[in-house]
């Protein structure tokens, strides 16, 4: 088993990032749909959707949302939330996506670079251009690799109720390294996050090699241009040809 596929299915993962801000999410979904000008009704695929907060505004907004993660303990809590506009199913993002063509995918809060082998990242890119109409969009919002690198905390700790995370993060070869301990429930827990230190054009060729052109970058959630010193996101946005 992957370190994604049982860290994420923990309770203890969604516990330690239960302090991320709605308001700003809702604000950037807002913003980026206004941007994108999708109109109401849109096909939308929420792509490593976890415990579906953006995939339930989207559907607020209007949109018909498709909600996938590759957790089945988050795609069971989601389904309170299903309505005939609004479906989430367990899926692995590097898979074919058995749904008609959408308008746009949105793979939102670093929920990509998780995989060793350079072809499974391919493989991602090449099942969203499958599962897009032409001229669909693909939303990637990724880490900046440069401002990572810069602002690194090597150790912190995290005190969610009676849990205090212990953190430890550094960088090895072309990934960051977030080594997780903890007790609870009268246990020591030990988990771990690696993700790819993706250049800018490392993702703008696998986009290419997919049938994408990329014709904008933002650089937060406030949608401010990109800067590579000083942006702390990398915000791709994709058209399918």
């Amino acid at each position: 088993m992957e370190w994604f596929e049982s860290w994420f299915d923990t309770p203890y993962y969604h516990l330690l990032y239960n302090n991320r801000d709605y308001t700003e999410a809702e604000s950037f979904i807002t913003k980026l749909t206004s941007e994108l000008q999708l109109p109401q009704s849109s096909k939308i695929i929420d792509l490593a959707c976890g415990k579906g907060r953006h995939s339930v505004f989207l559907n607020k907004l209007g949109y018909d949302v498709l909600g996938l993660d590759l957790s089945r303990k988050s795609i069971e809590h989601n389904k309170q939330f299903e309505n005939q506009t609004l479906i989430f199913n367990v899926h692995d993002m590097r898979n074919p996506i058995d749904y008609e063509p959408v308008d746009a995918v949105f793979n939102l809060f670093t929920s990509f670079g998780y995989f060793d082998h350079e072809e499974d990242d391919k493989k991602v890119f090449k099942s969203v251009s499958n599962a897009l109409k032409k001229d669909g969009y693909f939303v990637l919002d990724y880490l900046n690799e440069e401002f990572v690198r810069k602002n690194l905390v090597p150790e912190n700790v995290i005190t969610r109720g009676e849990i205090d995370f212990k953190i430890t993060k550094k960088i090895e070869g072309r990934h960051i390294v977030k080594d997780i301990q903890f007790e609870a429930d009268g246990k020591s827990h030990h988990y771990f996050e690696k993700v790819k230190l993706h250049t800018l054009e490392t993702i703008k060729s696998y986009a290419e090699e997919s049938g994408f052109e990329r014709i904008k970058i933002w650089g937060d959630y406030q949608l401010n241009d990109f800067d590579k010193e000083v942006s702390p996101r990398c915000i791709n946005l994709f058209r399918k040809k």
